[in-house]
């Protein structure tokens, strides 16, 4: 992804007059949404933790009514507190306390249990999930060092050393060595990376090792993954989900107002959770082909460039590039995959902030065409390829303009 530029859209001014706007719109007992939205669409200021709260309405998380905040802030971390117990903290307690005192194990706790309803079995199927979204979190935005950081505010409930019990992490490295001994005894070569990302480690033993008492980020974003996974069985975890809560929990794990900032993981649980709803259909593959699965979202895309730009749509059907090649991409990760960290939170600020924040997207992927229409109209198959797959145009001020421009002129 290249370097990390340390800028915020430069289309989001850091005027005091901007961001007297935004505090203005937020100071009303009922926030005006309306009001908000317009705002935000132009992009947030990151000033005084203005990104993170905007961002926690428009995915209602917070209501509008300030006066409801407290009382719900609470409930939904108390709520996050009690998931954290029931499937981290005790089935880790259950998982320590095998073997240690064996004349009381019955057949229903027993860890071969044949019953696929026993909670050993579902252990062990967790493990599974866990090991995916471990290889994924571990490896987001590997050119950066904030998600191998250790968090300021490391989850208390789980560092307790009062509390002896297996611990995700714990869980990953002991599911991780017998999975690599299957490996080596079949094959002899054992490979727990990704091939994707060759800039990521290769192995659990190259990433650098907390003290007790510590975590990294990427911990945060493991533990909130497969929280989710546990309460949406139906999806559990798809390998690119990773990708959506990065940016996310990056945006309220650096706001500058430590009373949020201290709540980050609990929060981005939450927004991740609600945006999720809005997007879950990307991540089915038997909705695929229905009205509100990925490919016709990807079609979507074509009929807009068709109405927009038919030369260019002639263009791409005669070279039979077809909209899955690199639209399934931009639309199913929102984008995070083709721009840096920072430019991705600029493009979230006029998604989030839209009415119709999705279809909005079909019109930023539709604008990235555009814009490199000419090079595309020139191009071969292969060198088409490769812009889509790796698209060179860095300013996302002119992409968004560009989209707003197709949105005003239906």
């Amino acid at each position: 992804m290249g370097k990390l530029r340390h800028r915020w859209g430069s289309d989001c001014p850091r005027s005091s007059s901007r961001i007297a706007e935004f505090q203005d719109v937020l100071a009303e007992p009922k926030i005006v949404l309306q009001k908000l939205c317009e705002l935000c669409f132009s992009g947030i200021p990151f000033d005084g933790g203005l990104r993170c709260l905007c961002w926690k309405i428009l995915l209602n998380y917070l209501p509008v009514e300030k006066a409801l905040w407290s009382t719900l802030l609470k409930k939904q971390r108390e709520l996050y507190s009690q998931f954290l117990k029931e499937m981290i903290i005790q089935p880790g307690i259950a998982k320590a306390n095998l073997g240690v005192s064996r004349e009381d194990v019955t057949l229903e706790d027993h860890p071969l249990n044949p019953n696929p309803d026993s909670r050993w079995n579902t252990y062990f199927k967790d493990n599974e999930v866990l090991l995916q979204i471990d290889k994924d979190v571990r490896r987001l935005y590997p050119d950066m060092a904030f998600f191998q950081r250790p968090t300021d505010y490391p989850c208390l409930l789980i560092l307790d050393p009062q509390n002896e019990f297996e611990t995700l992490r714990k869980r990953v490295e002991q599911t991780t060595l017998k999975s690599q001994t299957v490996a080596r005894n079949r094959s002899g070569v054992t490979n727990v990376s990704s091939p994707l990302k060759t800039s990521a480690p290769n192995s659990l033993s190259e990433y650098e090792v907390l003290p007790n008492g510590c975590e990294a980020h990427w911990e945060v974003v493991e533990r909130i993954l497969f929280i989710y996974a546990k309460l949406n069985p139906g999806i559990a975890y798809v390998q690119g989900m990773n990708e959506i809560v990065g940016p996310l929990y990056y945006t309220f794990a650096t706001d500058p107002n430590s009373d949020w900032k201290e709540h980050a993981e609990a929060d981005t649980f939450f927004c991740f959770t609600n945006l999720m709803a809005e997007i879950r259909d990307n991540f089915i593959k038997s909705l695929d082909d229905s009205q509100c699965g990925i490919t016709y979202k990807m079609e979507k895309v074509y009929s807009t460039l068709k109405e927009k730009d038919v030369e260019l749509y002639l263009k791409l059907q005669e070279q039979n590039i077809k909209p899955q090649f690199f639209a399934f991409r931009w639309l199913t990760l929102l984008l995070s995959q083709e721009f840096l960290l920072p430019d991705v939170i600029r493009i979230w600020d006029s998604l989030f902030a839209d009415d119709n924040r999705f279809d909005f997207l079909l019109l930023v992927c539709c604008a990235m065409l555009i814009l490199i229409r000419d090079q595309l109209l020139e191009g071969d198959f292969t060198l088409n390829m490769r812009l889509l797959q790796d698209y060179p145009i860095s300013d996302v001020r002119l992409i968004l303009k560009k989209a707003k421009e197709l949105q005003d002129s239906k």
